[in-house]
């Protein structure tokens, strides 16, 4: 695999076009609150709703529209649905994306169930699985496909992205079986981390991770958390017992 190009340690990542990765990641949530405005009928929206909307500071939704262009008109706001075209557009799914899901246990099952993927220009056009007893399965309007058939698939379907629900065991074959296939974006929910070369994306979600960050959290309302006692040491050479660091002996 060829080595990930080196940048500044603190540098924002940027997009080609130049606009930073932490602002691409919230393009989603802003248009997420656009929609939702527009289905509640409202036409036209201040900085200071649509960032209430979205839960981001106005400040900051103001920066990062700014990399886009000049949407909105000082005293009067933003056009939600102009701007939510815009950003649409922006992210790409104002056309019709070619989706394969590799894994159909549970977390397969479920996102092949998810109807709001066509509605978000996400088309799902194959599930698939190496398990004979699930091939031939139906879920929906779809039957579960044959993992052997993925190159035939990405080729005739023109698949660009590939979503991995399998356990961690097979996560890295199948991830080589997609970039070979000429899949270039994967969205990762098996836990362990995949090495992709360049010129693919891969996201990872780890919905563990989150969980633990949320209980991180409910300590820090709930005060410190009583630490555990520290087994004392035996004695050596005369020399006075002491607690471990770190879970590490002296």
């Amino acid at each position: 695999m060829t080595p990930a190009r080196s940048r500044r340690p603190g540098a924002p990542t940027r997009t080609e076009r130049g606009i930073p990765e932490a602002t691409v990641a919230r393009l989603p949530v802003y248009l997420r609150a656009l929609t939702a405005l527009s289905d509640s009928g409202i036409a036209t929206a201040s900085s200071e709703d649509l960032a209430t909307a979205a839960g981001v500071n106005s400040a900051k939704l103001r920066k990062d529209l700014s990399y886009l262009g000049s949407y909105g008109t000082r005293g009067v706001g933003y056009d939600v649905e102009y701007l939510r075209y815009q950003i649409a557009r922006e992210i790409g799914v104002t056309q019709d994306w070619a989706v394969v899901i590799v894994g159909i246990g549970n977390l397969g099952h479920a996102l092949a169930n998810y109807s709001g993927f066509g509605t978000r220009g996400f088309r799902i056009v194959a599930l698939l699985d190496a398990d004979p007893a699930l091939v031939g399965e139906q879920i929906g309007d779809m039957v579960v496909r044959d993992f052997a058939e993925l190159e035939e698939i990405v080729a005739a379907d023109r698949v660009s992205i590939g979503v991995i629900t399998t356990p961690a065991g097979p996560a890295q074959e199948v991830c080589d079986r997609l970039v070979a296939a000429g899949v270039t974006s994967i969205l990762n929910f098996a836990p362990v981390v995949l090495s992709v070369p360049d010129g693919v994306d891969i996201r990872k979600v780890d919905l563990s991770i989150e969980l633990q960050i949320l209980a991180y959290h409910e300590q820090r309302k709930s005060g410190e958390a009583a630490l555990p006692e520290v087994p004392e040491l035996p004695a050596i050479n005369g020399l006075p017992n002491l607690p471990s660091v770190g879970g590490v002996g002296a």
